[in-house]
């Protein structure tokens, strides 16, 4: 097959190429919306990371394309029923990085508990009082886990590590799991009302927009603390502000935020009217992150060597799976 592939560091070029010996690939640093798709138009087969949105004005101008692998879990920035119609399979990486995603999750949840981001800041400015650092312990607190898939599974097995209480907000109940690590299944509106932590591990879907906004804030207790390593958009970010404000959210941590594609483009957008919406993100986001009650990550919690590896392994798993028609159909998405 002939296989292009973006947002592809130097690294990956060596095992990519060791993995799919027999076909050709091209590489590109940039996204696929950043590049001259003349250059792929007969290609079979593209990669891509989240950064690089396939709608169907790409897929109309590749019209030899019979594969996406995306080298991810999440799949939002790939419209998924335009490459039904035009029969394109889709595959993502569902299992690269559970524990690195969790262990990240609750190194945001530590950073809060115990202050660490505030103390690290009066240390640069060599001021080592501890007025104001008092935090809390992590044992005998309810984290309400939302989404107990693969991430959210491994983020309970850290949190009953700690001696946390567990609720479980899913579809799929695995009640074995529930009684293996002691933790208790309960509706959206109960985890909302009971836990100290909350820690959001679902994928963005029409549902899942805005799931966190003014009217689920207000049914959480006063002071809870805000976690979210999913994606941005699951979260209101004018109601967080607001909730922050009125010291309704005693804290976030946030890997993922509204928006965050508009941040790292801020110069160019500055320059473009038509952007005023961006531009508003842009402004809402500096607001949140600014805040000493918030720490935020630019999206680095799947971003470990081990998780980076298991990544392109799977990837490369996918493409010779299509071409030796055994599909993985726990990556296939259609």
């Amino acid at each position: 097959m002939k296989i292009a592939f973006f947002e592809i560091e130097g690294w990956e070029k060596e095992m990519l190429k060791k993995g799919l010996r027999g076909h050709r690939l091209n590489f590109f640093d940039k996204t696929i919306n950043e590049v001259d798709l003349k250059n792929i138009e007969k290609y079979d087969a593209i990669s891509v990371f989240i950064k690089s949105k396939i709608d169907e004005k790409i897929l109309s101008q590749l019209k030899n394309l019979k594969v996406i692998a995306t080298r991810s879990t999440g799949f939002d920035h790939i419209k998924i029923s335009a490459c039904k119609k035009k029969k394109i399979n889709v595959f993502n990486v569902p299992t690269y990085g559970e524990n690195t995603v969790a262990e990240h999750t609750f190194a945001l949840i530590l950073a809060l508990s115990r202050n660490v981001h505030k103390a690290y800041l009066r240390i640069l400015k060599r001021d080592y009082s501890i007025d104001g650092l008092i935090g809390f312990d992590l044992k005998g607190k309810t984290i309400g886990v939302i989404g107990a898939g693969n991430i959210g599974k491994h983020v309970i097995r850290i949190a009953r590590g700690f001696e946390m209480n567990v609720l479980a907000a899913d579809n799929h109940l695995d009640k074995f799991l529930a009684e293996e690590l002691n933790f208790k299944y309960v509706n959206l509106d109960e985890l909302l009302k009971k836990s100290d932590i909350i820690t959001l591990h679902i994928p963005l879907t029409k549902e899942n927009f805005h799931l966190i906004n003014k009217k689920t804030i207000e049914k959480m207790k006063k002071g809870v603390i805000i976690i979210n390593t999913s994606r941005g958009d699951i979260i209101d970010t004018e109601a967080l502000i607001h909730a922050l404000e009125k010291k309704h959210v005693g804290g976030v941590g946030l890997d993922v935020i509204e928006g965050e594609e508009f941040i790292k483009e801020e110069k160019e957008l500055l320059y473009e009217k038509k952007n005023k919406k961006a531009i508003e993100q842009i402004i809402e986001d500096s607001l949140l992150i600014m805040k000493d009650n918030v720490v935020f990550t630019p999206h680095i919690a799947f971003y470990s060597k081990e998780a980076l590896n298991r990544i392109i392994s799977k990837t490369i798993d996918n493409l010779n799976s299509y071409k030796e028609k055994s599909m993985n159909k726990e990556a296939k998405i259609c």
